[in-house]
């Protein structure tokens, strides 16, 4: 899930890990018996055209009616991933045939959010961990304890940007490349707020 900011600045740090159009292919050939291995990689695929499809929007701005788009969220399924928040169903279309077209033709940026779920999840890992190896190293006093873990709490805000980043670009999104985007049906409104799921399918 993510929400729109501002544009992009993130690029993948190593190159001989750039995607390439038949990798999810290829390793459904050799996993696919694995059940639940294609959902997998389905919903990588869509994570990545769900954030690239709020950054396109955001760079086109607001709709007809004057509604900025920078409120956007969005959460990936298998089949599809939902939007929440003003935005006109033509431009909403536009804005993710435009995302899937950019991904493809290699803005790999596009695929990674900062305000993505997945660098809060880091970031909470980060933070259970650092304090659970920290406070194991100091006395069991209450204010030793609490010290350890606001040191770890500081340190995970300090590492977890960069390690969530990371994260997204090579563990939990990947480069649309096996998916066609169907329709956009609206669905019911999300807590209070207009929503709409972008349906895909998975070609190749």
């Amino acid at each position: 899930m993510t929400q729109a900011t501002s544009s992009p600045g993130f690029f993948p740090p190593f190159p001989e890990f750039a995607p390439y159009p038949s990798q999810d292919s290829d390793l459904l050939s050799q996993m696919g018996f694995l059940p639940g291995f294609k959902e997998i990689l389905s919903v990588r695929q869509v994570h990545a055209l769900e954030h690239a499809t709020v950054w396109v929007l955001s760079e086109l701005g607001t709709d007809s009616q004057g509604t900025s788009t920078e409120s956007l969220g969005g959460m990936s399924t298998p089949e599809g991933f939902y939007l929440y928040g003003e935005v006109e169903e033509s431009k909403l279309q536009q804005g993710a045939q435009i995302a899937l077209s950019r991904l493809i033709s290699g803005e790999w940026n596009l695929a990674v959010h900062p305000r993505c779920g997945t660098n809060l999840s880091v970031n909470l890992l980060l933070t259970g961990g650092l304090a659970l190896g920290i406070n194991s190293l100091l006395p069991k006093g209450p204010l030793e304890q609490l010290l350890g873990v606001a040191t770890a709490a500081t340190l995970a805000n300090q590492i977890a940007p960069d390690l969530g980043l990371l994260a997204q670009q090579y563990v939990t999104t990947a480069v649309p490349f096996n998916l066609e985007i169907d329709e956009i049906i609206p669905a019911p409104a999300t807590w209070g707020r207009p929503t709409h799921f972008v349906k895909v399918h998975w070609r190749g």
